[in-house]
């Protein structure tokens, strides 16, 4: 499997397809001066799920991270890792206080699962993860 290599120190997997998400990214890329996140865009057409052993649901229901040793991280704590990448360890040890990081999570949670509708991205009452478009193959 794959290692988070060079200077990073997480690989952060997101859905660029959330216009919330994609925002936060690139501001979080703006911060990122010392380029320690890689940031993968997993809604992307040629992103392959299959080589990190996760199915694309899995990896739409919320944000990923990995960390060089590949250990796989989730949810808020992915964020706190960018968060103190990029130099707001302060907000993150607030983020770790009992209540507060539980309200967090929760907070999270929500948005996670209802990120498609509360972004516009449901056709009607039909809420579903939208379909990778299928890469072009190129002929010889």
């Amino acid at each position: 499997m794959d290692q988070v290599s060079d200077n990073h120190e997480i690989e952060v997997f997101f859905d660029g397809g959330c216009p919330l998400c994609a925002r936060e990214v690139a501001l979080l890329r703006h911060w990122d001066r010392a380029h320690k996140i890689r940031f993968i865009d997993i809604d992307q057409p040629d992103f392959d799920h299959l080589r990190l052993g996760k199915t694309r649901p899995e990896l739409m229901d919320q944000i990923h991270g990995r960390l060089p040793d590949g250990t796989w991280l989730k949810g808020v704590e992915v964020f706190r890792r960018m968060y103190g990448a990029t130099g707001f360890r302060g907000l993150v040890a607030l983020s770790r206080l009992p209540g507060l990081s539980q309200l967090l999570d929760a907070g999270y949670w929500i948005f996670a699962k209802k990120r498609l509708r509360l972004t516009g991205r449901c056709a009607g009452d039909t809420c579903a993860l939208p379909q990778p478009a299928v890469p072009v193959e190129k002929g010889p």
